[in-house]
């Protein structure tokens, strides 16, 4: 039998339990939280990207399309690149003041500079 096979099932091949039915393997589906409600943070990363500065938003809690709809307006607003990864917001440059001020405008009034 293929590791992958097991990996799904938990290891479990065989249950005498009539009742029992093996874990999904979906993960419970995350709300989105209320834009006053959400923690975010911002910092300024220049680590493993030869040296130029990146803009991150970390802390958002919802659904990943929510997460890419924030992403793209702040990158529209800022009028740069950017990206979506790991439940971070990637924006290219020290955007930091720009994100700053357009989140607290719209909303996100737990927002900390780190």
């Amino acid at each position: 039998m293929s590791k992958k096979k097991l990996m799904k099932s938990n290891g479990i091949v065989y249950s005498t339990d009539p009742e029992f039915v093996p874990d999904a393997d979906e993960q419970p589906v995350q709300e989105t939280l209320p834009v006053a409600v959400q923690k975010l943070k911002l910092s300024l990363d220049k680590k493993q990207r030869a040296g130029k500065a990146v803009t991150l938003v970390k802390g958002f809690t919802g659904l990943r399309n929510d997460l890419e709809n924030l992403g793209k307006q702040l990158k529209s607003f800022c009028g740069t690149g950017g990206s979506v990864k790991d439940g971070e917001i990637i924006i290219q440059g020290d955007q930091r003041d720009k994100v700053f001020q357009w989140l607290l405008e719209n909303g996100y009034k737990n927002t900390k500079r780190v």
